[in-house]
């Protein structure tokens, strides 16, 4: 009694070995080692067209980061297109006052409380209106 149990225990554990051997990656596709192609060297372009650096002139890489943040985020002196300039034009572009972002999180700032109802409208999902009801309060 005790070999036969002994032989199923012993099979057992193999049948589950052979099944965890495919299902855990033992089997799985490996890349031959000898067919992989080798890269071409790095070469160096014949013509640098270099100058020399002269002295006394900022170098290109020494610009102020802050300067370039600002570019980056409202553009800088880029040309703007027709329809860009006649928006602004539109919006009174030419007449808002340089710092006005800092002045609508100022708290002198004065701010009209539309109420509930305003939120409610903006907050309310998109729709054609077709389930609309109104609401008795």
């Amino acid at each position: 009694m005790r070999k036969l149990v002994s032989i199923v225990a012993v099979a057992g554990v193999a049948a589950l070995l052979s099944g965890c051997a495919h299902r855990s990656g033992f089997d799985r596709a490996r890349p031959d080692e000898y067919a992989v192609a080798r890269s071409q060297p790095l070469v160096v372009p014949p013509d640098f067209s270099l100058r020399p650096p002269q002295p006394g002139v900022a170098r290109p890489q020494d610009n102020n980061p802050s300067a370039q943040a600002l570019d980056a985020l409202f553009g800088g002196p880029a040309p703007r297109s027709q329809a860009e300039r006649s928006t602004l034009d539109q919006a009174g572009g030419d007449s808002a006052s340089p710092g006005v972002r800092s002045d609508a999180g100022d708290p002198d700032t004065k701010i009209v409380d539309k109420g509930g109802t305003t939120r409610d409208i903006v907050a309310a999902p998109e729709g054609d209106g077709q389930n609309a009801r109104v609401a008795a309060n």
